[in-house]
């Protein structure tokens, strides 16, 4: 999770739904190949995939900026992160059939560049980006990673029409199967957008250049087509900003209905300039017992009032736009929007973020979501997941369950 946080615009709405389903009886089966993640049975039929046990999707930023058509290259920016703790280096392959080059690692604590090598490894190559301390425990390593992709079956730009598709001479598309979870596509400058394969926010960069930013809540592979065209029309910016950039997801852990309890567990990046930022979840949450920990370094964070606002004073200011902050809050939220009633348990609040994951209490089951989601089980409580499609900031949350008659 290791994107900038663009604090001033909000998210949260409609989510994508994957209701997985429990395996089956074995089967005569063969190793999962083609699009379905689960495979197929020697018959043809798909398998089954895994239970979703993840309370979020993945949490790596992928952006592609097609260079010059005919180069058949795209400079790629990529927010990834390491969870092992202990763990010295961050690797990152490049995919098979793509020549890479022009590579530059950087840390996003400090903005400063990161030792690296990129060395021969299966039919490709790999990073291995060296950071700047072992992974700590209860932290996560980041790296921000650029580099130079080349390939013709990606890219491409046509010299000739192609009546039946609608090509002509000079247009370029661009396909790739993604399955990242958020991820951008930006244009070359002079070029309009024809079509598009995936729904995505669309917007012009101070450049004129247009951008396309999306998610892909299930992390699968997604097959996505571009098609372009030179123009003569200048674009203005607009001010959108990409909302697919912010990496922030809240944990909702559901304690005592009676008391209305609930643990809260926010973790973000935050780019903006300076030396203390403001702690934004707690403006519309009124959390206890609130601890705002660097997760870069696992270091507990200073906390006090400035104005109405809490903030945190950083180890590490900011000062440029390779660097971020990367935060984790915590605390405990009282709310009456969460109890019991005739045995039902009920969840009822406006909710803002791009994730929020609510962990039910043990036994209970999910009977009702009001907002598209995910549903899963995590060391066997069950859970759903919300993922915000839409630019605005609020949207209200609605989630019953009853009790498991054990």
């Amino acid at each position: 999770m290791c994107c900038l946080k663009i604090i001033q615009r909000g998210f949260v709405g409609a989510a994508l739904v994957l209701m997985v389903l429990a395996p089956l009886a074995a089967h005569a089966q063969r190793p999962a190949a083609g699009p379905f993640p689960g495979g197929e049975n020697a018959d043809g039929s798909l398998r089954p995939t895994n239970r979703l046990q993840r309370l979020f999707t993945q949490d790596a930023f992928t952006e592609y900026a097609l260079l010059q058509p005919g180069s058949e290259q795209f400079r790629i920016r990529f927010f990834t992160e390491e969870t092992r703790v202990g763990a010295t280096e961050l690797v990152n392959a490049t995919r098979g059939g793509s020549e890479g080059t022009d590579v530059a690692v950087f840390d996003p604590r400090t903005g400063k560049p990161l030792p690296f090598t990129y060395e021969p490894e299966g039919d490709g190559h790999a990073i291995h980006a060296k950071l700047t301390a072992p992974v700590p425990q209860g932290g996560i390593g980041r790296v921000l990673i650029y580099k130079t992709y080349k390939d013709a079956r990606t890219y491409q730009s046509y010299t000739e029409p192609n009546a039946p598709y609608g090509i002509q001479a000079g247009d370029i598309s661009w396909v790739r199967s993604l399955s990242g979870y958020r991820l951008g596509v930006i244009l070359p400058a002079g070029y309009q957008l024809l079509s598009s394969s995936i729904a995505a926010q669309m917007s012009t960069m101070p450049d004129g250049r247009l951008a396309l930013h999306f998610a892909n809540p299930s992390g699968l592979s997604n097959p996505f087509t571009i098609h372009a065209r030179k123009t003569t029309t200048t674009f203005t910016p607009t001010p959108y900003v990409d909302m697919f950039l912010d990496d922030v997801k809240t944990l909702y852990d559901f304690g005592d209905p009676a008391a209305h309890r609930i643990s809260v567990e926010q973790t973000y990046s935050d780019a903006r300039t300076g030396t203390t930022l403001p702690i934004d979840l707690l403006s519309y949450a009124a959390l206890s017992d609130v601890i705002v920990t660097d997760l870069d370094t696992a270091h507990p964070l200073p906390q006090r009032k400035k104005g109405g606002a809490t903030v945190v004073t950083l180890e590490e200011p900011i000062v440029n736009d390779k660097q971020s902050a990367h935060l984790r809050v915590t605390g405990t939220l009282t709310d009456a929007g969460y109890t019991v009633t005739a045995g039902e348990l009920r969840f009822d609040r406006v909710v803002k973020g791009l994730r929020n994951s609510f962990l039910l209490p043990a036994g209970w089951e999910v009977s009702s979501v009001s907002q598209s989601g995910t549903i899963g089980q995590y060391q066997g409580r069950a859970f759903v997941a919300l993922v915000n499609l839409n630019a605005e900031n609020a949207y209200r949350a609605v989630i019953t369950a009853r009790k498991r008659a054990d």
